[in-house]
């Protein structure tokens, strides 16, 4: 029996570091798959801000598992990312062209089965402005995702649960059949975050996928990604508009005899000889490029120029 803790360092982190994985979140995407089959159809996968990369661990490591050698996998995100076998990795930002074109070049303007989104802003614990700042990059994930779904296609994104969660919840519900919010076990009870699973995309027939920038004037640098408000603006058909009348459906992953994230546990040293995944790193792990590093290069470099 676990007793109760509010250590950041929980039975989850130290597994992840035990088993190999880059963050305690693979246990989240590990619980939802094991709830919705997530990854049981799918081949062609993007997973979006995906820093430091362990839903793309989870990703490669459960196709291998399923024997799908031809499965494209792509991870994108702002920072870098340790590279990741099977693992094609773009360093950008989702709410740019470029990047959404450089996705769609990795399937050859093919259709994606899967697109995740694990990201979420530097919170400020102001949580009204958190949830709001979360809802507005869930939809810029939806706005990716609807140029790089297939008909059919799945899609995932953390939301911070608030007042604002059925709004978001309708929006996607124009383009999904069904949409459901998960907590996975290995989520704190005390944390707000959940996850939206949308699955049966149909692009509505007003919606065009549109990237519509502005320009900086002192810096002539396209900036910031701004979603269609049709959603809103025009009306929905029937169905749409009796499928947004429907109360949110909420699902807790996870088996009940699993770790509880909220407690302590000793850890199970012999975790390792029960998983071909499994290998031993430190708690904390080093930089990929540390901050300081260009500014010892340019220190060296004056030194031998001197």
């Amino acid at each position: 029996m676990g007793r109760t803790s509010k250590d950041k360092r929980d039975i989850y982190y130290r597994k992840a570091k035990e088993e190999g994985y880059r963050a305690r979140s693979a246990y989240k995407l590990l619980q939802l798959d094991q709830e919705f089959d997530l990854l049981k159809d799918a081949e062609n996968v993007v997973d979006l801000c995906a820093a430091p990369g362990s839903w793309s661990q989870v990703v490669s490591q459960r196709l291998r598992e399923l024997c799908k050698g031809q499965a494209t996998i792509v991870a994108v995100d702002l920072q870098e990312i340790a590279p990741i076998e099977g693992v094609t990795i773009i360093k950008g930002d989702i709410t740019s062209r470029p990047t959404v074109e450089a996705i769609l070049k990795e399937f050859e303007n093919g259709m994606v089965d899967l697109v995740l989104s694990d990201g979420a802003p530097d919170v400020t614990g102001l949580h009204d402005l958190d949830e709001y700042i979360q809802s507005d990059l869930i939809l810029s994930a939806l706005n990716v995702a609807t140029f790089l779904l297939r008909r059919g296609g799945t899609f995932v994104a953390k939301v911070f649960r608030g007042k604002d969660t059925c709004g978001v919840f309708s929006r996607l519900s124009v383009f999904f059949e069904n949409v459901t919010v998960a907590k996975p076990r290995s989520s704190r009870n005390s944390s707000i975050e959940a996850f939206f699973v949308c699955r049966g995309y149909s692009r509505p027939s007003f919606w065009e996928p549109t990237l519509i920038f502005h320009k900086d004037p002192s810096t002539e640098v396209l900036q910031d990604l701004e979603i269609e408000q049709e959603c809103s603006r025009t009306t929905e058909s029937s169905e749409s508009q009796e499928r947004m009348k429907t109360m949110m459906p909420f699902v807790s992953c996870g088996d009940l005899s699993c770790y509880d994230a909220d407690m302590a546990y000793d850890i199970d040293r012999n975790c390792q000889e029960n998983s071909s995944f499994a290998t031993s790193l430190p708690p904390v792990q080093t930089p990929i490029h540390a901050a300081y590093e260009n500014a010892l290069a340019r220190k060296r470099s004056a030194q031998q120029t001197n």
